[in-house]
């Protein structure tokens, strides 16, 4: 897919901005708090970016009556659009993301194949849940949030090629691992088992213990293993915040130690997941968006 480079009316692209910063600070607060850390220009790409990701999502997962053929059908004109205005077909009777989304992935040089992967994503969430391996858990985590750590690096810039890429990849890899576990009875409730079910087995984890708000000795066995996992996997992408370019690094910095603070807080109390959504509270977000800032 190639990627125009169309003269965009630059009220309409104002516009377009607004929009995805507004979509981002109602929908998206950790990454908000991150992105706010990034010079203007790059922070205004990331909220495009981000509201693409939403809209994304949205068609997928909106409680609704939709069927799930409907929902597939929108995915694919979902894709058939993004290839159109990646094409420079942008105008005043388009979406309100796609003058910003369009400029972004053109100034930043995003490789357009990111967004054929992330729809992807979504089209296997619209299908049964059920992985077997952990290979295939990660493939799901790469089409769901690797992709967004490999676009974002191009927004920030980086050094190093297809390692950095890599270690993107893992860094979405953790966060989309960390979103799991903190989800994992939400989840549970709507049928979706993201964990895979022969690592479930071999701990004497049952679908229906993730339904229960006291977790056994037998789950919190197979959480301590899922969060070792996890942190593997903030280790493996921990060079990442040194290949990006210096401007950028706070909010990197700020958004992972969010996602891990999260990831620590559950080992800290595994069977709290049945009972409730983990987050950090407003004050140590914006706590840890000042030692980022100082610490770069």
């Amino acid at each position: 897919m190639s990627i125009a480079s169309p003269s965009l009316d630059p009220n309409l692209l104002t516009q377009s901005h607004a929009y995805c910063e507004q979509l981002t600070r109602s929908a998206a607060r950790n990454f908000y708090y991150g992105l706010k850390l990034l010079p203007r220009s790059k922070r205004l790409a990331m909220f495009a970016l981000y509201a693409y990701m939403r809209h994304v999502d949205d068609i997928a997962d909106d409680e609704d009556n939709r069927s799930v053929d409907q929902r597939l059908s929108e995915l694919e004109s979902w894709r058939l659009q993004t290839h159109a205005a990646l094409g420079g077909n942008v105008n005043h009777d388009s979406h309100a993301l796609w003058p910003a989304f369009a400029e972004t992935v053109r100034a930043y040089r995003i490789p357009a194949y990111i967004f054929d992967d992330v729809i992807a994503g979504q089209e296997q969430d619209l299908r049964p849940i059920e992985f077997a391996t952990f290979e295939q858990l990660r493939e799901y985590c790469y089409r769901v949030a690797g992709t967004v750590g490999l676009a974002s690096i191009h927004i920030w810039g980086f050094e190093g090629g297809k390692s950095t890429e890599e270690l993107a990849i893992d860094r979405g890899v953790a966060f989309q691992l960390t979103n799991i576990l903190r989800d994992l009875s939400e989840d549970s409730q709507r049928g979706r088992i993201y964990l895979p079910r022969t690592e479930l087995a071999a701990m004497n984890v049952s679908p229906a213990m993730l339904h229960e708000t006291s977790g056994s000795e037998s789950f919190c066995q197979m959480m301590q293993a899922q969060v070792e996992r996890a942190e593997s996997y903030y280790a493996l992408s921990s060079d990442l915040e040194s290949r990006i370019e210096r401007d950028s690094r706070a909010s990197l910095i700020a958004m992972t130690r969010i996602y891990h603070g999260i990831l620590k807080k559950i080992a800290a109390d595994p069977p709290r997941v049945l009972r409730e959504r983990i987050s950090l509270s407003v004050f140590s977000k914006l706590r840890i968006g000042w030692h980022a800032v100082r610490g770069t």
